[in-house]
């Protein structure tokens, strides 16, 4: 018998789209984390960011700042605080559904948490139910797409968890070396230094070692520029996200209802596919920041100091650049340090859309609050090759916003994204626009254009569809 055309097309397109052995394209991602009181406030973003991952794990580790026998600050907040805010996450999980089919079960984080070395700073020699656990997922055979692996604390879970890799299946450290990414929110003991670099390093693991997630951190009112202050400040965080908005948002740590610290949250900012191509290469940059490359496949932050070399060993609270400058008064240095923090702050205003966003799905229908934007663009590749001084047209009109709510576009050149060093290219408010080449860019060099498209809806949500073009002979 034959079938339609109609319908063997719509056969294909189907199987398409339909992941192997129940596999997504969504990022997999494993945080760890020491439980200190950013980390909780984290969690409550990550949590209502889950739609956006695949969650292998979610595991108590230890740090230099808080272990198991740890005293007064150093205190290491039980490991059972994870189980409760799944348990809060389970709450609002039914009305989250509503807003997208995405989100995973409360039984399901629950079966992804585990307890790694929490005992001691640096302590990677116990194998403990956590360290195994990596480990089973980093030698899973099924499943070959990048793991993200996220340090909200130290890095002595995953050392132990390479280890046992090492230990046991040596022969294997290669292929597992392949699928292994580090985003690492400071190095928060020695292990990396100890074990992981010199054992791991070799294998050219993309390995982001950060310092700019300082400015979501305790220090934000030192170091946030004013237009962005508002948006961590009592009244708008009290009324978007503490107040009303459920649970999980009510145990939202803060300082008198303002924003306190989120110190680990870019390291999965960076992993929410919001069209920046962040992913791609740390010096693409995105919302959870942007990085340069030091040694073999590490990336840290660029330095606004031209004779600075970044450490050879660890990079960490002790010759942090963000604790080096957090202090300054003079207005000079502090415009200094503004500029640091910038690869972050200038999604930030975005960023808490998109958080207060999330809060609302907590307890609001779907029409009564507000979704994000789905960029659409019509005969523009994501890269595109051309040559210095040619012209070539850019189409986004195709995109679409699931609320109906009015647009607005915004082409823009991100220059600090470029191999180009030259003129920063004019901007552009039209769904459509054309980008004039500039006749000094040379061969090889890269430039940035994102289209940014924002809604009209409460609050206001936007997306982003980075292009890169090539300069081509």
């Amino acid at each position: 018998m034959k079938l339609p055309k109609l319908l063997i097309l719509i056969i294909f397109l189907i199987l398409a789209n339909t992941s192997v052995q129940g596999q997504t394209n969504k990022p997999r991602v494993i945080i760890t984390t020491d439980g200190e009181a950013d980390d909780r406030a984290s969690m409550v973003r990550f949590l209502l960011s889950t739609n956006e991952f695949d969650v292998e794990a979610i595991i108590n580790s230890s740090s230099q700042f808080h272990w198991v026998g740890g005293e007064g600050w150093h205190a290491f907040h039980p490991v059972e605080w994870v189980e409760e805010y799944i348990g809060y996450y389970a709450e609002v999980f039914d009305n989250l559904k509503i807003h997208d089919n995405n989100y995973p079960s409360p039984e399901y984080l629950l079966s992804k948490w585990k307890v790694g070395n929490i005992n001691a700073i640096g302590e990677d020699e116990i194998r403990t139910e956590g360290a195994e656990f990596i480990a089973e997922i980093l030698l899973d055979e099924d499943d070959n797409r990048p793991i993200w692996i996220q340090t909200w604390g130290g890095c002595n879970t995953i050392s132990r968890a390479l280890k046992i890799i090492e230990e046991d299946y040596p022969e294997k450290m290669s292929e597992v070396a392949k699928k292994m990414r580090l985003f690492l929110i400071w190095e928060q003991d020695e292990t990396y230094q100890e074990y992981i670099r010199p054992n791991w390093e070799k294998f050219n693991i993309p390995t982001i070692i950060s310092d700019q997630f300082d400015c979501m951190a305790y220090i934000w009112p030192k170091v946030l520029p004013e237009h962005i202050k508002p948006y961590f400040e009592s009244e708008w965080m009290t009324k978007n996200i503490i107040n009303n908005h459920g649970k999980l948002c009510s145990v939202y740590e803060n300082n008198h209802g303002a924003f306190n610290a989120e110190g680990d949250t870019p390291s999965f900012l960076y992993n929410i596919p919001n069209g920046l191509r962040s992913m791609e290469l740390p010096s693409n940059g995105g919302w959870g920041g942007r990085y340069v490359k030091v040694r073999q496949n590490v990336w840290m932050d660029p330095v606004p100091d031209s004779t600075y070399t970044h450490p050879k060993g660890q990079w960490g609270f002790h010759n942090s650049w963000s604790k080096k400058m957090e202090n300054d008064t003079d207005e000079y240095k502090k415009s200094i340090r503004t500029n640091y923090f910038k690869p972050i702050w200038r999604w930030l205003d975005d960023l808490q859309n998109d958080f207060a966003a999330r809060a609302d799905w907590c307890v609001k229908d779907y029409e009564s609050a507000n979704h994000h934007p789905e960029i659409h663009l019509k005969n523009t590749p994501l890269n595109i090759e051309a040559k210095a001084g040619s012209t070539i047209k850019l189409n986004a009109s195709k995109t679409t916003d699931p609320d109906g709510d009015k647009l607005y576009f915004k082409w823009w050149h991100y220059n600090e994204a470029d191999a180009y060093k030259g003129t920063t290219l004019n901007s552009s408010n039209k769904s459509k626009t054309k980008i004039a080449i500039p006749k000094d860019a040379k061969i090889g060099d890269t430039i940035h254009i994102v289209c940014e498209v924002s809604d009209s809806g409460t609050p206001s949500l936007t997306r982003y569809q980075r292009i890169i073009i090539t300069i081509i002979g």
